[in-house]
């Protein structure tokens, strides 16, 4: 074996950037659940004033402190002992739903690594893992990760770039958020258009009993409905709008789901499919969005596809060729892509 010392050492440098990473993820989630990203973002501290001011030990402070300075998370003035978050990392880190906001990805991983011994199981036997068989971080954490792009998105880039949506949405419109999970999609909508009423679906009976919390604390319950229901037999008819916001990918049958919507829209609906960024070919996603969401989706989506009738597995970087057939598949004549962001696809359906 002819061994290129050069090219080595270059893939041990990312091993160790690679390691560096997936060690220091614990220690997100561990200062994001204590509280220690913003305490630190109201002022420079010493590890002893930190911990006074959060109530943990000064020891562990110090030693998360400084994995957070090693990382580039915190910065460190060796002359004053002190840590500090600046506006930037503060804005990522500590503002809970700013568009940079990241702690609720970290708490995905977790919730991919814990996954793994049933993972393991279904590498050999070509079983699925369901969405509700996984760590309750996953849960949280997603609706944490996607919650800050769909407050800087939804109703100023992506609702707009619909064929006349906003108008009926600002006029009152009937609306099915299906594959809702906490809700945060749903109720940004509702806050947004007080004249429109709107009913989140999804499987998974416990996250829509969080939804209905949410959605009282956001004094939006007046106008907004959560139901268990799949996306192949969620129940209504005459939506003006049907949206599905990061879920298309995961459903075992997104034909049947896409069939389903067809026949519970008005003849001038709308379907707003919202999915991860990805281009039609797998070469075309050898990059650094593409590397996070195929190991999601090898842990979570692709599994969570399996689980289900037809399975038909379609990954979190199905792009838009395949997206468009499933509807077109389902009934819709018209399919085109509205708008994007680096994280997403925003397409619109139409009979």
């Amino acid at each position: 074996m002819a061994i290129d010392e050069a090219k080595l050492n270059e893939f041990m440098g990312n091993f160790v950037r690679d390691m560096g990473a997936v060690a220091h993820a614990a220690t997100v989630t561990i200062g994001d659940q204590l509280g220690l990203y913003k305490a630190l973002a109201e002022e420079p501290m010493t590890a002893e004033q930190l911990a006074k001011k959060t109530s943990t030990d000064p020891r562990y402070v110090l030693e998360w402190l400084s994995a957070q300075a090693a990382a580039g998370y915190a910065t460190y003035d060796p002359g004053a002992k002190r840590f500090s978050l600046s506006e930037e990392q503060a804005l990522a880190l500590a503002v809970e739903g700013s568009p940079a906001f990241i702690p609720g990805a970290f708490q995905v991983a977790i919730a991919m690594f814990a996954a793994v011994p049933k993972l393991v199981e279904a590498f050999k036997t070509g079983a699925g893992v369901g969405w509700h068989e996984h760590h309750p971080a996953l849960f949280a954490g997603t609706e944490r990760f996607f919650k800050p792009g769909y407050i800087a998105n939804l109703v100023s880039n992506w609702i707009p770039a619909l064929d006349g949506m906003q108008p009926k949405l600002e006029a009152g419109a009937k609306v099915a958020d299906v594959g809702c999970g906490h809700g945060a999609s749903t109720i940004i909508m509702a806050q947004h258009y007080p004249k429109s009423t709107f009913v989140g679906f999804d499987y998974h009976e416990p996250s829509i009993r969080y939804a209905r919390d949410a959605a009282a604390k956001a004094g939006v319950a007046d106008r907004v409905t959560f139901e268990t229901a799949s996306a192949q037999d969620f129940p209504g008819r005459g939506y003006d709008m049907v949206a599905f916001f990061d879920c298309l990918h995961d459903m075992g049958d997104p034909i049947g789901a896409a069939t389903h919507v067809r026949e519970t829209m008005k003849s001038d609906g709308s379907w707003m499919i919202v999915e991860p960024f990805a281009n039609d070919t797998l070469e075309g996603n050898l990059n650094p969005i593409g590397r996070i969401y195929y190991s999601a989706s090898t842990c979570i989506c692709t599994p969570a596809s399996r689980s289900q009738a037809v399975g038909l597995c379609l990954g979190a970087q199905a792009g838009e060729q395949r997206l468009g057939s499933v509807a077109r598949k389902g009934g819709f004549s018209r399919f085109r892509r509205a708008t994007e962001t680096p994280f997403n696809l925003v397409f619109e359906a139409r009979p």
